[in-house]
C-alpha cells in the first residue's frame, strides 16, 4: 500500500471514531458551564453571593468525582446588570468558551436580551436569576425557568396581603423595564380577581437614586397599598424616602425584594415590607442543622455568612447536576433535556417546593409564599399557595 493509500485509510478510520457533531462543552472528563452575573453593577451584592454559592456546589461535586466521570468547569462573567454587557458576555461564553449550558444568568432584561445568543447556538439556558415568564415561555426545549414567575407570584400574593391588611387604594412604584412591568401586570391581575385595581403608577429608570418625586406623587394620591417593582437599592431608597415623610403604606414586593440585604442596608425602617418568596433566608441561629452545616462550609470558604442568593447559586448547580445525573454518560443537549422533562426534584434544605417538569412545562413549580420583615428579619406569614398548573 502506497503512502497516499495509507493516509486515506487513516482518515477513514478517524472518521469512524470521531463523532460528526461533537457536543459543545462536553468532553470525556469535563462539562463546561457558564454564568453571567452582576459583579460590578447595582445588584452586585446579589451577583457575588450567587457566584460563590454556585462555586461551592461545583467544588463539592468535583470533590466527589464529578458526574459520570466528568468534572464541572464553571466560568463566570460580569454582566453589570446591563443588557448590552450581558449580550457581549454571553457571546464570549457561548462562542469562544464553548459552554454546554448557561446557568443563572442574572436579571430579567439582561436574560431576555441574551436568550437568542444562547438557544440559537444549541446551548441550554438553565434557570436564569429572573422571574420573568420569558425564561421558559413561549416553550423552547433549551429553556428552563428557576422559580415562580413574577407575574404568577404577584398575582397570587398581592390580593392576599391587600385583603389581610384591609387596604383601600392600591398603587405601584416600578422600574421602567421588563422586570418592573411584569411585577405590575401580575399585581393587576391578582387585584382584578378581588375587584380591586392599581389607581396610580409611577416609574423610575434602572439605577435611579432619587425617589422623592415618585413618593410624593403616591402620597398625594392617598395610596395606602403600594406594589414595588423594585430591585435592591431602589427598594431601600424608595422606602427610606417614604419613612422620611412619615408615609407608611402597606408595601408589597416581588421575590427580588426578598433578601437580607434590605434590612442590612436600610435598617429597621424597612420593617413591614412584604415579599413573595420560596427559599428560607439561612439565618444561622434558627436554621435547620443541614442549613447550618452548609452555611458554616460556605463561610469557611468565602469568609462571610451566606445570603439567600448564595443559596440560589447553590440550588441552581444542584438542580443542574440532577439533570446531568439522569441524562447518563452519553451527554448531549437532547439527552439532558429529555432527562429534565421526566425528573422530579424533591424539596431541598432551603424549603423550596418539589419540582416536576414535562415536555410542555419547563418551570418546576409556580408555588410561592409570603414573608414580612419583622424586627429586621424575614418571617413567613403566609405559606405556599397552590401550584397553579
Amino acid at each position: 500500500m502506497n503512502r497516499l493509500s495509507l493516509a486515506a485509510a487513516a482518515l477513514a478510520a478517524a472518521a469512524l471514531t470521531t463523532p460528526l457533531h461533537a457536543q459543545q462543552g462536553v468532553s470525556k472528563t469535563e462539562v463546561v458551564i457558564g454564568t453571567a452575573t452582576d459583579l460590578s453593577g447595582p445588584i452586585a451584592a446579589w451577583g457575588k453571593d450567587y457566584a460563590n454559592g454556585a462555586r461551592l456546589r461545583v467544588v463539592e461535586i468535583n470533590e466527589q468525582g464529578g458526574i459520570h466521570g466528568r468534572k464541572l468547569k464553571l466560568l463566570i462573567e460580569d454582566n453589570g446588570y446591563d443588557p448590552k454587557k450581558t449580550v457581549l458576555a454571553t457571546q464570549k461564553l457561548v462562542n469562544q468558551e464553548k459552554i454546554f449550558a448557561m446557568l443563572g444568568l442574572m436579571g430579567s432584561a439582561a436574560a431576555i436580551a441574551a436568550m437568542p445568543v444562547i438557544v440559537d447556538k444549541g446551548v441550554i439556558s438553565f434557570m436564569p436569576m429572573s422571574n420573568a415568564r420569558e425564561m421558559f415561555d413561549p416553550p423552547h426545549k433549551l429553556k428552563f425557568g428557576f422559580t415562580t414567575p413574577n407575574y404568577d407570584g404577584m398575582m397570587n400574593s398581592t390580593p392576599r396581603v391587600y385583603q389581610a391588611t384591609k387596604s383601600a387604594k392600591a398603587c405601584a412604584l416600578l422600574q421602567d423595564d421588563e422586570f418592573g412591568h411584569e411585577v405590575l401586570k401580575g399585581a393587576e391581575a391578582g387585584l382584578k380577581g378581588i375587584n380591586a385595581e392599581i389607581h396610580e403608577k409611577t416609574t423610575y429608570k434602572r439605577g435611579a437614586t432619587d425617589f422623592s418625586s415618585q413618593v410624593l406623587r403616591l402620597r398625594q394620591a392617598s395610596c395606602d397599598f403600594i406594589v414595588l417593582g423594585t430591585q435592591l437599592r431602589e427598594t431601600v431608597g424608595s422606602i427610606a424616602e417614604m419613612r422620611k415623610l412619615g408615609y407608611n403604606p402597606t408595601l408589597m414586593g416581588s421575590s427580588s425584594a426578598y433578601t437580607e440585604l434590605i434590612p442590612r442596608i436600610g435598617g429597621r425602617a424597612m420593617d413591614g415590607l412584604y415579599a413573595d418568596m420560596f427559599a428560607l433566608i439561612p439565618y444561622m441561629d434558627d436554621a435547620s442543622q443541614p442549613v447550618r452545616f452548609w452555611a458554616n462550609k460556605y463561610k469557611t470558604q468565602f469568609g462571610n455568612d451566606p445570603t439567600v442568593f448564595a443559596a440560589y447559586g447553590y440550588m441552581t448547580v444542584d438542580r443542574f447536576a440532577a439533570g446531568l445525573q439522569k441524562a447518563g454518560a452519553h451527554l448531549t443537549a437532547d439527552s439532558f433535556v429529555k432527562a429534565m422533562e421526566s425528573i422530579a426534584i424533591p424539596p431541598d434544605i432551603f424549603g423550596s417546593p418539589k419540582l416536576t417538569f414535562s415536555p410542555t412545562r419547563h418551570i418546576g413549580s409556580r408555588a410561592s409564599r409570603i414573608s414580612q420583615l419583622q424586627d429586621g428579619r424575614w418571617k413567613v406569614v403566609y405559606d405556599y399557595a397552590a401550584d397553579a398548573r
